[in-house]
């Protein structure tokens, strides 16, 4: 069917708090302008979240750390809060202030769905892209999901832990 999308009006907080504040003020800002690279990004890569205040932050700056690193293309990454209840949305307020390759957007209405769509269908990106928050598959395997959809061999690469033959470790 055909799908509409319905833009969010986006303000940036004047300054953010030097620390959080213990409890969530009673309205959150709708949204954050785009911080985006002075280039288009080759790569984006949204990570949808809700209610992910204690792994938000080491998650987006591990991730970070790793795409400077590792990944040859420009990027950019999109924490879309679903209608967090906790201090998940001005972290990644807080984390699109300071990287200029991290941007946020708010939904009010939770769905990983629907945080996937609405950033996807406004992404300038060549190549856009999810991981979960916990980053659980491991980052080494990005990289070669990423080379065939950049080169044009592939249009979609999906990378899984459920496929038969996949080594998935579980805990420390």
């Amino acid at each position: 069917g055909d799908m509409s999308f319905t833009e969010q009006p986006t303000t940036r907080p004047a300054t953010l708090p030097a620390t959080l504040p213990a409890t969530l003020p009673e309205t959150l800002p709708a949204g954050l302008p785009a911080i985006r690279p002075a280039t288009r990004p080759a790569v984006e890569i949204v990570i949808p979240v809700y209610n992910e205040q204690a792994d938000l932050e080491p998650a987006v700056r591990r991730l970070g750390a790793y795409l400077r690193t590792h990944l040859p293309y420009r990027f950019q990454i999109t924490i879309a809060d679903n209608a967090s209840t906790d201090l998940t949305w001005p972290i990644a307020c807080q984390l699109a202030s300071e990287s200029p390759y991290v941007t946020a957007v708010h939904l009010r209405e939770k769905g990983r769905g629907r945080a996937l769509r609405q950033v996807w269908a406004a992404s300038d990106a060549d190549v856009v892209a999810y991981m979960d928050v916990d980053l659980s598959t491991d980052l080494a395997a990005l990289l070669p999901l990423l080379a065939p959809l950049l080169s044009g061999h592939s249009d979609v690469a999906i990378g899984t832990r459920l496929r038969p033959g996949s080594r998935v470790v579980r805990g420390p």
